[in-house]
């Protein structure tokens, strides 16, 4: 029997009723999602953006996609970053998904923006994703006069699993005593690989957008060579016992999906630690419902006040 959920706004179920739903990613259905995907080109239409791509090693070597976008009239003076790492579940996507969501800061913010081609899960398993993740945040630090970036106004962003291994991205900065991070942006981040909390069962058995099957499925991806009682903090930032010393966090969620209740216990445990946090839990969101519908009041809402929130920490630090 399917348990009791928070119902999904109105505007978002209509919008889902056109969208085919899946109760579980498996092997095959993967092959599928990771033909689809939208060029750069698709997100700038329209945009005065200037960018470049670029490739940087990773600590073995392999080498990393690396895009870096700014506006085509940059200030004169360095410009805040935000680093972008996207989403896909671990499993898939590209350093380009979502990328309309951090756009908006380049145009409202005059941020700079780099995001990454991190290697995807399951062909690449345990910290090598967010060990990839961090190098491109070393790579930018290190080069931060050249990209015209302010090292001191660095935002580490992502939304999903790219919210997971930003979240990682940032604790593994913190511990290496690693490049400053002013901010992080957690966007209905995926940050637990135990996977057994009650807005995780609450919303499995059923199709949706991202139920707890597909989420064993993309954990299980990542952490198939993990033993579980040996998985990092890094790879699952839920596991970290100490939240202290973090930069200011931002987290948003839906009260309608999986992910709900890890990033509740993530803003509570940021508090406990005495470290700064915002959350919002916006009632009836579904998992990425800024990202599908941008055009849907709730995802208005979410992005307005987002983006008020970065607006009010860039202006704190200059």
């Amino acid at each position: 029997m399917t348990k009791p959920r928070p119902g999904i706004d109105s505007e978002l179920s209509h919008k889902l009723a056109g969208m085919p739903l899946i109760s579980e990613v498996t092997a095959e259905l993967l092959a599928q999602m990771r033909q689809y995907s939208f060029p750069v080109e698709h997100y700038l239409a329209g945009r005065d953006v200037d960018y470049v791509d670029l490739t940087i090693p990773a600590t073995d070597n392999y080498e990393l996609p690396v895009t870096v976008l700014r506006p085509a009239k940059a200030a004169a003076e360095p410009a805040p970053c935000i680093y972008w790492v996207h989403g896909g579940g671990m499993i898939t996507g590209n350093r380009f998904s979502n990328l309309d969501i951090p756009l908006a800061w380049l145009e409202s913010l005059g941020a700079v923006i780099v995001t990454i081609d991190y290697r995807l899960a399951p062909e690449a398993t345990g910290s090598t994703l967010v060990g990839d993740c961090y190098q491109g945040l070393v790579w930018l630090t290190e080069n931060a006069a050249e990209l015209g970036i302010d090292p001191t106004r660095i935002i580490v962003a992502g939304a999903s699993a790219g919210g997971g291994l930003a979240a990682g991205t940032t604790l593994m900065a913190r511990d290496r005593k690693g490049p400053s991070i002013a901010a992080q942006v957690l966007i209905c981040p995926m940050l637990d690989h135990r996977n057994n909390s009650v807005s995780s069962h609450q919303y499995s058995a059923e199709p949706g957008l991202w139920t707890r099957e597909s989420n064993q499925f993309g954990w299980g991806s990542v952490l198939a060579n993990t033993p579980r009682d040996e998985v990092s903090a890094y790879v699952s930032a839920a596991m970290a016992q100490d939240l202290a010393n973090l930069p200011t966090t931002y987290i948003d969620v839906g009260s309608a999906e999986v992910f709900r209740d890890e990033c509740v216990n993530y803003a509570s445990r940021i508090w406990a630690a005495g470290g700064q946090a915002e959350l919002h839990v916006w009632a009836g969101g579904v998992h990425g419902f800024d990202a599908l519908f941008p055009d849907a009041s709730i995802s208005i809402s979410a992005r307005t006040t987002r983006t008020q929130w970065l607006s009010r920490i860039l202006k704190d630090i200059k």
